[in-house]
């Protein structure tokens, strides 16, 4: 694997499967975590680089649920959508996600949530797409910037809660 360190978040490219692996840990219980995850003003809050706002569409976040959200940078936006297919709370998010921009380009994942000592929470995001050009596609779309950003705003967002 291809390992990029940067801050907290590791983001691992997986040479043998078109997979992207992120690990990052946060000083906050495995349950606020996962609740800024699913619920819709909290992952509104922190989802994406700092210049785009984001905007919920719409969010069922339960097994057999859906969503869309779009990001707004001035006049631009930049649509996602995609189903919830297993949520099982402070544990467990699969889900699918698609930038509707590249509407083949669908990413299965998978997001644990793992509770560490001193109150704090290991989360591991798994997106599993159809071949390794999607793949390579998805990373060099700034999405590395767009999930330390991200983090470090969710980082924000959990200790204001």
């Amino acid at each position: 694997m291809t390992t990029a360190r940067t801050r907290e978040t590791q983001i691992e490219v997986d040479p043998e499967v078109p997979l992207v692996r992120i690990t990052r840990e946060f000083d906050a219980p495995k349950e606020l975590v996962f609740r800024a995850h699913v619920d819709p003003g909290l992952f509104a809050r922190w989802s994406g680089p700092r210049d785009l706002a984001t905007r919920i569409e719409a969010w069922d976040c339960r097994t057999g649920g859906s969503y869309r959200f779009v990001q707004t940078r001035g006049d631009d936006e930049f649509g996602f959508f995609g189903t919830f297919h297993e949520v099982r709370p402070d544990e467990l998010i699969v889900q699918t996600f698609t930038f509707e921009g590249m509407p083949d380009g669908v990413a299965l994942e998978k997001i644990r949530f793992e509770a560490l000592p001193g109150g704090r929470t290991r989360l591991v995001s798994t997106s599993l797409v159809d071949s390794f050009a999607d793949r390579d596609a998805f990373v060099a779309s700034g999405m590395e910037s767009g999930v330390v950003e991200g983090y470090e705003q969710l980082d924000e967002v959990l200790t204001a809660s």
